[in-house]
């Protein structure tokens, strides 16, 4: 129901991969990309886990290395977040209130960004990574829930509104559907 009065645009990613394991991070870089605005829960980890695995300490070490500026930004609790980010080396924005546009902004003045061209958000929720990330004019990359069934009530509902969107997207932008391969999307 509330899908039918928000402009679907804002709902379109810019890129759709499975994992966050699947990004090309070189090819952003080149892209122009310079700051990273990343989502923890079902994009990094799981909510019933707490710490990051050996394999996304390393691909946090490498995004590093090709010279990204990186920032979590997360809607869950300062100290599970601050936690989090502080085994990965990175600042943070807790609390954030996705899709409001304070978290974004919050992040990216944190940064020192100038440039809004030069960031792209990376989150598992169209409702909030990815409506927020548009909301504001930063480029966004979907990616598929780690894990869904331990998600809370109103990430559930969050999820009911998505699968509509994707279907009204889907019958608007079919050629962009199928290009990113919205189709996979779980």
């Amino acid at each position: 129901m509330i899908e039918n009065f928000l402009k679907a645009k804002l709902f379109m990613p810019d890129d759709y991969k499975k994992s966050i394991f699947d990004i090309d991070f070189q090819s952003l870089k080149n892209f122009g990309i310079s700051a990273l605005l990343i989502d923890v829960d079902n994009t990094l980890i799981p909510y019933d886990e707490s710490v990051p695995s050996e394999k996304l300490i390393d691909l946090f070490d490498q995004i590093k290395k090709i010279g990204f500026s990186i920032m979590i930004i997360s809607n869950n609790h300062r100290p599970r977040i601050q936690a989090f980010s502080t085994l990965l080396g990175c600042p943070f924005v807790a609390q954030a209130k996705k899709p409001l546009k304070i978290g974004f902004n919050k992040a990216i003045k944190l940064l020192g960004i100038q440039d809004f061209n030069k960031v792209c958000v990376i989150g598992d929720q169209m409702m909030t990574d990815v409506f927020g990330a548009k909301r504001i004019g930063l480029k966004v990359i979907l990616v598929d829930a780690i894990k869904r069934n331990n998600e809370k009530w109103f990430t559930r509902m969050n999820r009911r509104i998505e699968k509509r969107m994707l279907t009204r997207i889907k019958n608007d932008a079919p050629e962009y559907f199928s290009r990113l391969k919205l189709a996979e999307k779980r």
